[in-house]
């Protein structure tokens, strides 16, 4: 079995298809998938989702990209995180890709997130980049240890891997590491220990080869872990039992 540790079925790519998706998930073995939040008008969405399915379960938060947006309180977030099917805080973190200039308003941001997942006990859900650096020292700043959490869609260097994971980090491949020149990030595929890792789809991106181009969905997730089991010369079922046993133990609200 395997589960998507990270996808975005409430984005119009996704949503108007949901009972296909949920069926092609059962037809590749995905048991679950993490509906995660990237904004607070559109957090209901994500919300129901988990609600409404006992496989599906969701985060809260707001993604850096989004400037123009409300910006969270960690009041705010606590509230909103109270609630047995929310199980992370996020996606929060830092991106220096897409937005430029001043952002010390995204470094606040991810603050805010950090002392809302210690608060309230569940696991943050971390992005980053081209800002690696300044995503450790915000973490090791605030303490993001004492909640612990995931780097979502890891593309960074095994360096960047070792601090998230002496921080007590899991780290989550994406298609990407499917891609045939993502030789770097394979590299580090082959690396990371078992038990520290999970996989996503970060749906409706990155789909994995043979789909990449296409609109991604959790059940090609598997297509991550073929790839991860292949770099690492072991069975398939290895990486999809341990990656499960990791999202369990990481967020350890999921509960049917």
């Amino acid at each position: 079995m395997f589960i998507d540790s990270h996808c975005h079925l409430d984005f119009p790519e996704l949503a108007e298809n949901l009972p296909q998706l949920l069926a092609n998930m059962a037809a590749n073995q995905v048991s679950h998938a993490l509906c995660v939040s990237v904004d607070l008008p559109d957090f209901p969405k994500v919300r129901a989702l988990a609600e409404a399915h006992s496989n599906l379960f969701a985060s809260v938060g707001v993604h850096p990209d989004y400037q123009e947006t409300p910006e969270p309180t960690v009041a705010e977030l606590v509230k909103l995180a109270d609630h047995p099917r929310i199980v992370a805080i996020g996606e929060t973190g830092l991106d220096y890709f897409r937005l430029k200039g001043d952002l010390e308003w995204q470094r606040e941001r991810f603050r805010t997130h950090i002392r809302a997942a210690r608060e309230t006990g569940k696991p943050l859900i971390i992005h980053t980049r081209e800002a690696a650096a300044d995503t450790i020292r915000i973490m090791q700043e605030e303490g993001a240890g004492e909640a612990g959490g995931v780097m979502h869609c890891f593309t960074e260097s095994w360096e960047v891997a070792e601090q998230a994971m002496e921080l007590g980090f899991y780290i989550s491949f994406s298609g990407i590491v499917t891609f045939k020149k993502a030789l770097a990030l394979k590299d580090v595929a082959k690396r990371i220990p078992l038990e520290r890792m999970l996989i996503e789809t970060d749906s409706p991106y990155l789909a994995p080869t043979p789909y990449r181009g296409k609109t991604n969905e959790p059940a090609w997730v598997k297509h991550v872990a073929e790839e991860i089991a292949r770099l690492r010369d072991i069975p398939v079922d290895e990486v999809g039992q341990s990656t499960s046993i990791n999202y369990f133990k990481l967020f350890k609200h999921a509960i049917e």
